[in-house]
């Protein structure tokens, strides 16, 4: 059964069924893409380790017993060495302490031969792309890739969060896809729109003198969720949590009490 809405389905991201829905899409994309590229090039996703930190906020709380040797009163302790070297007692300290997560995350790369040079780069955001502290490694590695010569195309299917950091102010919307060409540095194309549009279809950019690749997401979209069987698990008639106006979570709430998957079946 398809999803209720036309384009985004925001339940997913609300009931914490973004992570699967992450890599299945990416999955979808590559194999569009796939089906779709000339020969000489390759669709793969890339998996990476990241590894997130944050000051442990209960670290200053604790009382730690080794936390400070404070200087001996005892002259024998310090002063001259009987070797007439002047020696020190230290302080001890610790060291910054952190809530460490490891986060494995995915893209598309495309590549063309023979050399399997790097030529697009396809980021699907993931929510710790969006908040503290993941937004800052995210844009660590964006930052890396606008000073290669690579297409980055990135993918804002998520209502929470922060948004991509931009020159100029972003467009109105609800998402966005961003296409920024090689060989237009630092400008890029801006596609958005609303929670109640259709998914567009997006450029894809290669290698010139090769065209585009339309990559269609909302064909990506809806075969995804169906075969993830998405409408058995997603309660529609809970209330969305999502930064929405009062209008729009109406509105979505609403058409996702029309949902009814056990009269499908």
């Amino acid at each position: 059964m398809p999803s209720p809405f036309p384009g985004v389905d925001p339940f997913l991201e609300d009931q914490d069924y973004w992570k699967e829905f992450h890599t299945v899409f990416l999955a979808g994309t590559q194999e569009a893409l796939g089906e779709r590229v000339p020969d000489g090039y390759e669709v793969r996703i890339e998996e990476r380790l990241s590894l997130m930190y944050e000051p442990d906020p209960e670290f200053h709380r604790k009382v730690w017993p080794d936390v400070a040797v404070v200087r001996s009163a005892d002259p024998s302790r310090g002063g001259v060495a009987p070797s007439g070297t002047i020696t020190l007692e230290p302080v001890t300290l610790s060291l910054p302490r952190y809530r460490l997560e490891e986060v494995i995350e995915h893209r598309i790369e495309i590549r063309r031969f023979p050399d399997r040079e790097l030529v697009t780069v396809i980021e699907l955001l993931s929510p710790s792309n969006k908040v503290a502290p993941g937004d800052q490694l995210y844009s660590k590695k964006r930052l890396e890739l606008i000073y290669q010569q690579v297409h980055l195309v990135e993918l804002d299917l998520l209502l929470g969060g922060k948004r991509l950091p931009m020159e100029d102010e972003l467009p109105k919307g609800h998402y966005y896809a961003f296409v920024s060409r090689a060989e237009r540095r630092f400008l890029s194309d801006v596609f958005t729109w609303s929670i109640r549009d259709p998914l567009p279809t997006i450029p894809i950019p290669l290698k010139a003198p090769d065209p585009d690749i339309p990559l269609d997401l909302a064909a990506i979209f809806a075969t995804v969720y169906q075969r993830g069987q998405y409408e058995r698990s997603i309660d529609y008639t809970a209330p969305l949590s999502l930064p929405l106006s009062a209008d729009d979570r109406a509105w979505a709430e609403d058409l996702a009490r029309t949902h009814n998957p056990e009269e499908a079946e």
